[in-house]
C-alpha cells in the first residue's frame, strides 16, 4: 500500500472458545467440539470439525446434538476466555498502540505507523499470527486493508488461519460481487427487505440511489448502507473504548411460571450483570429486562434513570418494577434477560433511587466486590440465592 495509505487490520481468532478448550485439553484434538451446554441452551462456539456438520453458533444445543451426536460438548468458562483474550491483546499491543478490540477474540489494528519499523501489512499480519501461535497456541486470520469495513470482511474470507489483503484500487472488484448480507449491520430482517427491493448483492446496492435506500430502510441504515456498499468508511480505530452495553440472560430448562422463580432469576442476572459493570468502571443510565415466552415471541421494557446507578440494589428494584409491570400470570416463560445501558464513566457517580441520594448501598457493593475478588464471584450472594449454583454459561 501507498504510504499515504492507512493500512488497517482486522484480526479475528479462529473459533476462539473451541480453540481454547483444545489447546487446553490434548484429547479434543481431531474431535467435534462444541462450546455451550443445557438441554435449551445455545452454541457459543464450534471448532471446524463440528463446523462440518453444520453446527454453528447460537444453534440449540439439542439441534447440534442431533447433527453430531458424537461431538464432545463443553460449558463455557468465560473467565478463562477472558484470560487468553487478555493475553492475546497484549500481543497485539506490542505492534502497535491503536488497538481497538470489538470482543474477546478479535480486534482492529491502525499499524500504518508501524510500517517504517516492522514492514509492510502482509509482514506486520504474518509476524502477529506467527507469535499468537508460538505463545498462545491457537491460531488467528487477519484482514488487511485501508479501512475497518473492508478489513473485517477480509478477515472473514481467509478463515481459518490465513492472511487476505485488499488494495484499496481493486476494492470493488472484492466487494461487489459479496453477498449484501456481508454488509456490516445487515441482518435477516434487512436483509429480507434488500431481497424483496431485488437487492442480492453488494453491488446492487451500490447501484440503487441513495434516496431509494433511505425511502424503504431509513436516514441512517439507508445512507450508511449506500456509503458502505462503496466501500467508504471513515471510522478510526479508537482505543478507549466504552462498553455501551453489559447483559445477561438465562434460558430455562423448563418453562417458568411462578412470580417468585423468575425475579430470583432477574436478581441472579442483575448481580452478575452489575458486577462486570463496576469491575470495568462504568455505571448504567438504562436498565432494559426481556423475557422470551415459549413461542419464542419476545418482549423488551427499558426505563432511564434521572442519574447513572452502581448499584445492584437499585438496578434489581427497576428491573422488578418492569417486569411486575407486564402483568404475566401464570405465563410460561423461557428465557429472561437483564441489559445494563447507556453506559457511562463512574467517577463516583451520586446514586438516586427514588429521588433520595443514598450512598449505604453503594458502600456495600464495593465491600462485596472487594470479598469476591479476593475469595471468588461465589463467595458472597444475596440471601435469595445462597441455593444456587453459580451459572458461567449466560454471557451477552
Amino acid at each position: 500500500m501507498s504510504e499515504n495509505i492507512a493500512t488497517i487490520l482486522h484480526v479475528d481468532m479462529d473459533a476462539f472458545y473451541a480453540s481454547v478448550e483444545e489447546r487446553d485439553d490434548p484429547k479434543l484434538k481431531g474431535k467435534a467440539v462444541v462450546v455451550g451446554m443445557g438441554k435449551r441452551g445455545v452454541v457459543s462456539a464450534a471448532n471446524y470439525e463440528a463446523r462440518k456438520f453444520g453446527i454453528r453458533a447460537a444453534m440449540p444445543i439439542y439441534k447440534a446434538k442431533a447433527l453430531a451426536p458424537h461431538a464432545v460438548f463443553i460449558a463455557p468458562n468465560m473467565a478463562r476466555y477472558t484470560e487468553v483474550s487478555e493475553q492475546v491483546m497484549a500481543i497485539f499491543r506490542d505492534v502497535t498502540p491503536y488497538v481497538e478490540p470489538i470482543s474477546l477474540d478479535e480486534a482492529f489494528l491502525d499499524v500504518t505507523g508501524a510500517r517504517r519499523l516492522l514492514g509492510s501489512g502482509q509482514e506486520i499480519a504474518d509476524q502477529i499470527r506467527k507469535r499468537v501461535e508460538k505463545d498462545l497456541g491457537i491460531t488467528c486470520s487477519v484482514g488487511i486493508a485501508h479501512n475497518k469495513f473492508i478489513a473485517k470482511i477480509a478477515s472473514g474470507h481467509c478463515k481459518p488461519n490465513g492472511v487476505l489483503e485488499v488494495d484499496p484500487e481493486k476494492m470493488l472488484e472484492f466487494l461487489h460481487p459479496l453477498a449484501a448480507n456481508e454488509i456490516w449491520g445487515v441482518g435477516p430482517k434487512t436483509n429480507e427487505q434488500l431481497e424483496k427491493m431485488g437487492l442480492f448483492t453488494i453491488a446492487d446496492i451500490a447501484n440503487t440511489p441513495r434516496c431509494t435506500l433511505i425511502r424503504v430502510l431509513g436516514q441512517a441504515s439507508g445512507s450508511s448502507l449506500y456509503e458502505l456498499a462503496w466501500g467508504r468508511d471513515y471510522r478510526d480505530v479508537i482505543t478507549e473504548h466504552i462498553e455501551k452495553s453489559i447483559s445477561a440472560s438465562q434460558t430455562f430448562d423448563v418453562d417458568l411460571y411462578q412470580q417468585e422463580e423468575i425475579l430470583k432469576e432477574f436478581l441472579r442476572l442483575t448481580e452478575k450483570s452489575a458486577d462486570r459493570m463496576r469491575g470495568k468502571g462504568l455505571a448504567t443510565n438504562t436498565i432494559s429486562i426481556k423475557v422470551r415466552f415459549t413461542d419464542f415471541k419476545t418482549i423488551s421494557r427499558s426505563k432511564t434513570l434521572d442519574l447513572p446507578t452502581t448499584g445492584t440494589q437499585e438496578i434489581f428494584e427497576v428491573a422488578k418494577a418492569l417486569y411486575l409491570g407486564l402483568n404475566l400470570d401464570r405465563v410460561l416463560i423461557r428465557l429472561v434477560g437483564v441489559s445494563l445501558d447507556s453506559l457511562v464513566e463512574n467517577d463516583d457517580v451520586t446514586q438516586m433511587v427514588l429521588g433520595e441520594r443514598t450512598s449505604s448501598w453503594q458502600q456495600a457493593d464495593r465491600a462485596i466486590d472487594r470479598v469476591k475478588a479476593k475469595f471468588g464471584r461465589s463467595s458472597l450472594r444475596p440471601a435469595r440465592l445462597v441455593d444456587d449454583k453459580v451459572d458461567e454459561q449466560d454471557e451477552d
